[in-house]
This record gives structure tokens, sequence and C-alpha cells, in this order.
């Protein structure tokens, strides 16, 4: 079979906002650039973002990006990489100032600056007043942010690969990524795409975990693939659990709630988030409310019948501020709960939100893997970008409004060093027709027929795996004995077949491999919890319940070797401050 070729200077797997915002800056510098995307890419997860996008722009109260950068590496209980981080919040007026250009609708002040809000985790004065930092379009920033930037896409002329699932990377014997072997949904048509670069930005893995405000197509398929292409995983035991998910259901409610004045009270009536961080209170960091909320119902003081969640009381914001600043969350409210949050509480339980962990880059975006004595040395061509990446600025905990940053700026980053190397390497290399076979031989294996196992069931009981083994609190035997049951599972979904063997529109298939990369993932996320014996951020060990900065002021790595488990130092230096050393966090 003649397999399609296509040739781009610079290829983008994922569409959300780190994929675009990288597309956006190469197709302006007339880099051919093509965008392959699973889904529509206005249906990314990243439009799916409520609270907004941090910046030090001082339009409400007074700030300063150092302030940021403070914050930032304290919510990442100092496990974040200190230049990196810096770096980021250097960047984040501009790189908001540039979406505001692009077009991005942001919620106005009465002077018509952009309007900031009061977010969790944030400070001025190094950890003294609350600030206020969050830059709002509303209660639905990332979907402003996503179809602006896909309009200023269309405009600049990028190329998209709309509705293609990216099966694996293609590389050579030197190490050099030379594209992606994908086939196109609608027909079943395999297809390769060759680049001189190959940027994935994928996204989460949030689907790993049953309960999650994740996008169903949040499969981790990025981080498996590099995974398969010999990159280890950094840091994939911090999975964060956002306190104000719907309970029950897992829907995002976002954060600015909190932010605008909203509060959390348990079955007592009672505002217990001062008794866990008696300053900022409920504008504590999310891994802090998260284990509050958790502690809050163990104990026997949840609200309903089971005593099973927390409420969020919002109903004295008033009328006109909620359905202002927050009608999204209302409208939520009252499509899957039946509950009018001018009128009641809103049920709320921790829920899988984000990972703070992914694959390894630098601040270039360079994907950067562990050579000899190198902790970090990089693989010529690869580039990644958002939360499928880890560069880290997130560390063991993320700051709500880091995570649209995040992606702005680093996609920016990655596609800037992207046309530096494309100017050093003007040609395409020779392609390798033995991993592009491998790849195919992976979209093969679900054309097996026979009996088998199928799909759904075993996806239903990975996340339940997952939720059951590890999620807010941890310990040695039940995740050791979480890691026994996803091993049983791998072997049981190597046996798996599907159904339908149709070539159009075949979901089952998509699930099929969507699976594959959900194993992976978690079990990435269960070895490296299991291997780290301490608490820190959102990885909470009941069995080692102090952070232990002796031992573990390090980044995991995790391999699909054996399931393999190695360390590198954290980056504490700076790039133009004096470094800020860990001490003890506290809200």
């Amino acid at each position: 079979m003649k397999l399609t070729t296509r040739k781009f200077d610079a290829l983008i797997i994922g569409a959300g906002g780190a994929g675009l915002r990288a597309a956006l800056q190469l197709s302006n510098a007339d880099a051919r650039v093509a965008v392959v995307s699973k889904v529509f890419p206005t249906r990314s997860h990243t439009v799916a973002a409520q609270g907004g996008v941090n910046a030090a722009l001082a339009n409400v109260l007074p700030d300063s990006w150092h302030w940021h950068m403070f914050d930032t590496i304290k919510g990442s209980d100092y496990l974040g990489d200190q230049d990196a981080i810096e770096y980021m919040c250097r960047a984040a007026p501009k790189v908001v100032y540039e979406l505001e250009h692009f077009g991005v609708p942001f919620s106005r002040l009465d002077d018509g600056g952009i309007y900031q809000r009061a977010f969790g985790g944030q400070s001025q004065n190094f950890g003294k007043e609350q600030a206020a930092r969050t830059c709002a379009a509303a209660d639905r920033t990332g979907h402003a942010i996503l179809h602006s930037l896909y309009q200023q896409n269309l405009r600049a002329r990028t190329h998209f690969f709309d509705e293609y699932f990216a099966i694996d990377l293609i590389k050579d014997a030197e190490g050099y990524v030379l594209g992606v072997v994908a086939f196109e949904i609608l027909t079943g048509e395999p297809i390769v795409i060759e680049a001189k670069t190959t940027l994935i930005a994928t996204g989460g893995a949030g689907q790993i975990f049953r309960t999650n405000t994740n996008a169903l197509s949040n499969t981790g398929d990025g981080m498996a693939m590099a995974l398969r292409a010999g990159v280890p995983l950094e840091d994939m035991e911090f999975v964060q659990f956002h306190p104000t998910g719907i309970a029950g259901r897992g829907m995002l409610i976002t954060e600015g709630v909190r932010g605008e004045g909203g509060f959390l009270v348990n079955g007592e009536g009672e505002r217990f988030m001062e008794r866990y961080a008696p300053q900022a209170k409920d504008l504590a960091s999310r891994d802090v409310v998260s284990r509050a909320i958790a502690v809050e119902i163990r104990e026997g003081r949840g609200c309903g019948k089971k005593k099973d969640h927390a409420l969020l009381d919002m109903r004295h914001l008033g009328t006109d501020t909620i359905m202002k600043k927050l009608p999204g969350i209302r409208e939520m409210s009252m499509t899957f709960l039946g509950i009018d949050p001018i009128e009641k509480p809103i049920p709320v339980f921790p829920t899988c939100h984000y990972s703070m962990g992914g694959i390894p880059t630098n601040r270039d975006g360079q994907v950067v893997i562990p050579v000899k004595d190198t902790p970090e040395d990089p693989v010529p061509g690869l580039y990644a970008a958002g939360e499928t990446a880890c560069v880290s600025v997130h560390g063991a905990n993320r700051l709500g409004g880091n995570s649209l940053l995040d992606i702005l700026v680093f996609g920016r980053a990655a596609a800037n060093h992207i046309l530096d190397f494309l100017k050093e390497n003007r040609y395409h290399r020779p392609l390798p027709q033995a991993s592009v076979e491998q790849a195919l031989e992976r979209l093969a294996r679900w054309e097996r027929r026979g009996d088998g196992e199928a799909v759904e069931p075993l996806r239903r009981e990975l996340r339940k795996v997952m939720e059951d083994h590890c999620s807010v609190f941890r310990t040695a035997e039940v995740m050791q004995e979480g890691v026994e049951k996803l091993r049983t599972l791998r072997e049981r979904i190597a046996n798996a077949v599907i159904r339908d063997h149709s070539q159009t529109f075949n979901t089952a298939r998509i699930e099929a491999m969507e699976l594959e990369n959900l194993m992976d993932c978690a079990m990435a996320t269960m070895c490296s919890a299991l291997g780290r014996e301490e608490s820190r951020g959102a990885h909470s060990r009941v069995d080692f319940p102090e952070r232990d900065d002796q031992r573990w002021l390090k980044h995991s790595l995790y391999s699909l070797v054996d399931d393999g488990l190695d360390y590198k130092p954290v980056r504490t230096q700076p790039v133009t401050v004096e470094s800020f050393p860990p001490k003890k966090r506290v809200y």
C-alpha cells in the first residue's frame, strides 16, 4: 500500500492553546506549518478553562512579576524549576497584551483596562496581602483565547489536519524526530507527515481518573507517544485535584467563584477553610483546599444525606455580579444540578483536574532526556508545550491561572526556538521506513479478530483502579496493590479486540488506541507516586506526611523499560534574581 506523505517545516500535534500559539508564531514567520488534531481545533480542551490567565499587570492592585514568581515557586512546593518560572512570570504581561491585540475580549474595568480577579495562592509582597492578578473574560477565558488564536491561524494560513489521529512519532537511528504517522478519522487512511521539527501539544491525561474535569479526548496521547519513543515522563505523581468539581459529576466550578468572594461551608454551616489556611482561607492553593474538603468529609462534617460533599456559596455576591462575571457557572449549575446559585449553594467535591507532570522540556520547549552524565540532553527536532509538557513551572502543585499562561508563554518560546533550528537544518532528513512500519503495526494490531475483552469495560476498570488506589490521599500498601492491578490490566489490554472493523469514522478504533495511551499514563502516575516517599504539593502520602527536602527535592522520571524510575535535580537557580530557598508552606 502506497502511503500518502506530506512535508512541512514544522508539525504541531494538538490544536489547543499551546499548539495554536506556537503555530501562529511559526506561520507569521513564513514557516510551512501543519497542525494535526483529533478534534476540531475549537473543541480542544483549552476551551474549557474558565477563571483567567495570570499576569502582573497591576490594573486592580499593585503587582510585580517578582511577587508572581514567588507565589508560583511557593505554590509548586519548591519543586518548580526557578529559571523557567522567572522566564514565565516576566513574559506574562507581554503575552496577555498580545492576546488583547489578537482580539481576545477580556472583561474590562471602568477605565478600559483588562479586568483582574483574585485567585488562590496569589499574593502581594512575597506572601502578604491577596493579589488581583488573574486576567479574565468573564468565566470563559479559555474559550475566548482559543477562538481568537484559531482565527489568527486561519488568517496566517496555517495548514490544519482536522480530525486526524496521531499514532506514533517517526524517529531515525541518530535520534532525530522526523514527524508522525497518523490516520484520517473520516476515512481510516494512514498518512505520513514529515517535518523538520515536531511539537507535541496534546494536553493532559485526566481521563485516567473516573471523576475528572477533563474532556473525553484528554487521554495522554502525546505523553504516551513520547514514552514509546524512549522519552521518560517527569513528575507524573503530581496530579492536581480541583477542590470544586460538581459533586458526583466532576464538571469544573472555577476558582473564580471564590476569587469573586464565594466561600465553602461544611455540613454544620461553618466556613471551615479558616481552620486550614487562616490567612488565605478559601483562596489557599488548590491542593490545600482539596485536602481540607476531604478531611471535613472524612471527619463527618460533610453536607447532604450521605455527608459526602461540601457546599460552595455565592448567594451573597448578588444577581448582578453572578450574571456579569460568572454566567457560565450559573448556566452549568442549572443544567447539571437544577440549582440556581443565585438562590442555593452548589455541592462540590475534589475532582481530577490537571497533570503537573509530563514530557520533560527546558524553557525553550525542547524535549530533554538524561544521556550518560547529562540529566537534560535535547532530543533533536522534538518539542513539547502545555499540559503535556513538564517545564517544570508547576512543580508539585499548579496555581490557578498559571495553566493558560504556561501554554501561551512556552508555545511561543518553543516556536521561537524552532525558527532557530530551521535556520540550521534547512533540509528534511531521510525517512526511516522501519519507524513508519512500527507505527503502522500499532494501527494494524486493532484489526485482530476473534475472542477477547471489549475496550470500554477495561477503560472503566482502569479509571476505577486509579481512583481507588492513587487519589487525594495515598499509602504504599494501597498503591502497590494498584500497580499490580494495572500490570494485570496491561496484559488484558494487549489481548483486547474491537468488534467494528469498518474504515469510516471508526470511533471504536480510536477509543482502543486511547486506552493504550491511558494505560501508559496511569502506570507512570502510579509508579512515580509509589516511588516518592514524602508529601509535597498535590502528592499527599499518609505514611510519609512530611515534605523531605533532603531526599526528595528532585524530579522523578518514569520509563516504559521495566516501569523504571530515575531522578534529576530541580533547577533552583533563577535567571537574574536570587533563588527562593525552600521553607514551610503555609497560607
